[in-house]
């Protein structure tokens, strides 16, 4: 399901309502958890977009070293190829090769022994990730790998060890203990920013005239938006995916990502709707000079997304049409609330879910 969630071609929503329609709230609080670890991450994230053009940073640093670096560049190809010799860490690399997913305790284990057994710079492995997951969100694997380091909670690390492995993966793996790291330490980094404001929508007038919209690969449910795509005579959608990484992704992950753009393009034109894939930013210029009289922007997320669309006044330019940007109810609501760590955000679950009118069964 985490792919589709991921382009929202099911929203948080619709997991978490799906869930409570079938379960209580206590049967079902891991499952909500997971839901609401990707909408806290992307808040978290919203606050402060400057960890993610640090961490692209640190991606290309790592790729400098790795060119600089002969023996680096040769344990990096042997982690991401499936050649360290730790069995289980080998089977995970190629796994999410082939299959483009990971289970999130395998990703943890993952990220841990590329860290510090391996010894290899994080966001490098953020990055593997990112070019392979089908579910890669900028957001939630950028932190989940902070997080793993020891820079998302300050001084607070995650080291895998042999048992957990062989307990949770039900003997498949059994890892001898001097294989894995005994030590995790934190990486040595300023602390998180400040939360800055969390994005508020613009308001949204009565529509005049020609109504263009645009969404990225990250808003894939126009039905959902705040806007009645009945009201709106063409729409474009920009696919980000290259913008994931200086490397390409995998074709995996291309294939998928053009997959969900061609299924709500399709949904759109079965409600009379004109819509368009958009594969490059040459292709989202095209589309823009066609001309418009309002154009509606679905809010583009902290990741590629937002640098793709950055300076969407410059492209669209003085003369061109009303820029409106939306917002969904449920990021309105829940982004503000991730000012700091997820334990502290969970609290705010309960209140979250009834302001959207979720409620479990039997209540």
């Amino acid at each position: 399901m985490s792919p589709w969630i991921r382009h929202r071609l099911i929203g948080e929503w619709e997991a978490a309502g799906t869930a409570l329609a079938h379960h209580a709230r206590s049967a079902c609080d891991k499952f909500l958890d997971e839901v609401f670890w990707r909408t806290y991450c992307k808040g978290w994230l919203e606050m402060r977009p400057s960890v993610w053009a640090h961490y692209r940073a640190a991606c290309r640093a790592g790729a400098d070293r790795c060119r600089e670096e002969r023996s680096l560049a040769r344990r990096l190809a042997a982690a991401t190829e499936g050649r360290t010799g730790i069995a289980c860490f080998d089977a995970w690399a190629c796994e999410l090769v082939e299959h483009g997913y990971l289970h999130n305790h395998a990703r943890m284990w993952f990220a841990s022994i590329w860290v510090f057994t391996l010894e290899l710079p994080w966001a490098l492995g953020a990055d593997f990730f990112l070019r392979h997951l089908l579910d890669g969100d900028p957001a939630s694997n950028t932190l989940g790998w902070r997080w793993v380091a020891g820079l998302h909670s300050p001084g607070k690390t995650y080291r895998a060890r042999a048992d957990n492995i062989a307990k949770y993966t039900g003997g498949r793996f059994q890892p001898a203990p001097a294989e894995l790291a005994d030590q995790a330490p934190a990486a040595q980094a300023a602390s998180p920013p400040a939360p800055g404001p969390a994005p508020e929508p613009d308001p949204l007038t009565a529509l005049d005239g020609e109504v263009a919209l645009l969404l990225t690969e990250d808003e894939l449910d126009p039905a959902s938006l705040p806007v009645d795509p009945a009201a709106v005579d063409r729409v474009g959608i920009l696919d980000c995916s290259a913008g994931r990484s200086d490397r390409p992704c995998s074709q995996a992950v291309q294939r998928f990502t053009a997959a969900a753009i061609d299924d709500a393009v399709a949904r759109l034109a079965a409600c009379g709707v004109r819509a368009e894939r958009l594969d490059d930013r040459a292709a989202l210029g095209a589309w823009l000079r066609r001309g418009a009289d309002e154009l509606l922007v679905a809010h583009p997320p902290v990741g590629p997304a937002r640098d793709a669309l950055g300076d969407l006044d410059g492209l669209v330019g003085g003369d061109g049409p009303r820029v409106t940007r939306l917002l969904r109810p449920w990021d309105e609501r829940a982004w503000p609330c991730a000012t700091r760590g997820f334990f502290r955000f969970r609290k705010y679950i309960p209140r979250l879910l009834a302001e959207a009118g979720l409620a479990s069964a039997g209540e």
